[in-house]
């Protein structure tokens, strides 16, 4: 029999079409997959300004640049994303803020890919498990998280990227191995973001009960990501107990009491959030098929997704990138669902519907034009400055003054620290800008928060007249919303003028 080249370059002469197969099947979702991840792309580069963004810019930035979370910056989260992000912050120089948000949608590409490779571990069918897969693409909880510089897409990647070694298990197929890539994978996550906590604990303890999952060596994974945050923690401990616990309970309450709008936290006001946020996208239709489904052996992906249910509706106010960590289970489950009975006729064209509601937020962004761009004018001009003081540190393309590495969102405190305690943070409140008088920034930067920003327009308001009462001088205007301010030769020693 004569030998094709593919065999010769496969090394095998009995099965001659066997290594165009493989390269068949590996690249035939390339086009889709590309095609995906230059919408996600696009998008990410199109979406408005977020202030959200402000603390993970800057604390990428600031771990580029050798510093420590908790110990030399204060860091409002767990800390792996600073250290797994300040290597492409340190290659993209001023071009960080862009550049992180293009790895955000990226990772956004990984959490569907995951959740297609989920979902056929788990035994569906390729077209189903691609419905699916697109459905979870259409949410707007997922395309908001893959379309800002926050802190959602890195941990959800690696929680979908675990679900993958968890269902094999689940069924059976799991090894050692995958056990331990369950763990650190999960770990990670947790070591991310916070909240993925409970889905992670919640597995654990299946796990301990369905020894199957192999827990010893799921706890075994799990030790590098709880060694990154016992050293964080041990370098500094009051600082990062207040950024990883005390600030996220007791910040939400003091900022919407003061704002008058206390209404937010209500039980009424999360309920309609939650049904808002899950509404624009398929995931409330994903539910609603899921609690129809009374198939109970897939308990441990329904665990999962209350454990995600719960996480999110346990910070006050509940946004929604908090829903992220139920999204993946919950369309997996779907999947697993319309594998066992194919969805009718209603069910397609609701599908269709809520996935046009998922998308149309995206497309309203696109419509109003990106302002990226303004941001990006301003690390043009900003050029070498250093540590400028500002509450939208993301557009500096530099590392910030590192009181103001939270942004705004430890500056609109009142009450949460002492003056002792804001020194030892490396932090200033907008109640004691007066501490700024013992070690003035050179440059103070306005212009960045406000309600186009979904941010407090008062807060900058209040910066900048301390700018202007303490002899700082407007250096230069940066497009239309953005103030540079100098500190005058002349002035001397800054007064302690009231705001």
């Amino acid at each position: 029999m004569r030998r094709t080249a593919a065999a010769a370059l496969a090394g095998d002469t009995r099965r001659p079409g066997r290594y165009p197969a493989v390269v068949s099947r590996l690249a035939r979702p390339l086009p889709l997959v590309a095609a995906l991840a230059a919408i996600l792309v696009a998008l990410a580069l199109r979406r408005p300004v977020d202030h959200d963004e402000s603390q993970y810019v800057a604390a990428a930035l600031l771990s580029a640049d050798g510093w420590l979370p908790y110990r030399d910056y204060a860091y409002l989260q767990t800390p792996l994303q600073p250290f797994a992000f300040a290597p492409l912050a340190w290659a993209a120089g001023g071009l960080a803020w862009p550049v992180l948000r293009v790895a955000n949608a990226l990772l956004g590409v990984v959490v569907i890919a995951a959740a297609w490779r989920t979902m056929r571990e788990a035994g569906v069918s390729p077209r189903i498990a691609t419905a699916g897969a697109g459905l979870l693409a259409a949410s707007d909880i997922l395309l908001f998280s893959a379309g800002t510089a926050r802190n959602d897409a890195l941990p959800a990647a690696l929680f979908a990227l675990a679900l993958i070694p968890v269902l094999r298990a689940e069924r059976g197929a799991g090894t050692r191995g995958g056990a331990l890539l369950a763990g650190l994978l999960l770990g990670a996550a947790v070591a991310a973001k916070i909240s993925y906590a409970l889905p992670a604990a919640a597995y654990g303890l299946y796990a301990l009960v369905v020894r199957r999952h192999r827990p010893g060596w799921v706890a075994a994974g799990a030790l590098p990501a709880i060694g990154l945050v016992a050293w964080t923690a041990a370098a500094a401990p009051a600082a990062f107990a207040f950024g990883v616990l005390t600030f996220p309970a007791a910040a939400p309450a003091e900022y919407y009491a003061a704002a008058g709008r206390l209404a937010k936290l209500s039980v009424t006001t999360k309920l309609v959030d939650v049904v808002k946020f899950l509404a624009l996208g398929p995931a409330m239709l994903a539910l609603v098929v899921v609690a129809r489904d009374r198939v109970w052996a897939h308990r441990l992906l329904d665990i999962l997704i209350l454990a995600g249910l719960v996480a999110a509706l346990l910070p006050e106010p509940t946004w929604r990138q908090y829903l992220l960590p139920m999204l993946v289970p919950l369309f997996v489950r779907l999947g697993l669902a319309w594998q066992a009975r194919s969805p009718g006729r209603g069910w397609r064209i609701a599908a269709v519907v809520f996935a046009c509601a998922g998308l149309a937020p995206s497309v309203e962004a696109i419509a109003m034009g990106g302002t990226l761009g303004e941001g990006m004018a301003v690390a043009r001009a900003i050029g070498d400055h250093r540590a400028v003081a500002t509450l939208s540190p993301q557009v500096l393309g530099r590392a910030p003054d590192r009181r103001f590495a939270t942004g705004p969102f430890y500056f609109r405190s009142r009450t949460l620290l002492t003056a002792e305690h804001e020194r030892d943070f490396q932090l200033v409140s907008q109640a004691r800008l007066d501490g700024l008088a013992d070690d003035p920034p050179a440059f103070i930067l306005i212009g960045g928060e406000g309600a186009w920003s979904s941010g407090d327009d008062r807060l900058d308001a209040a910066l900048e007249r301390w700018a202007v009462a303490n002899g700082y001088v407007p250096e230069r205007r940066i497009g239309a919303r953005f103030r540079l301010y100098a500190r005058s030769r002349s002035a001397g020693a800054p007064s302690i003028a009231a705001r």
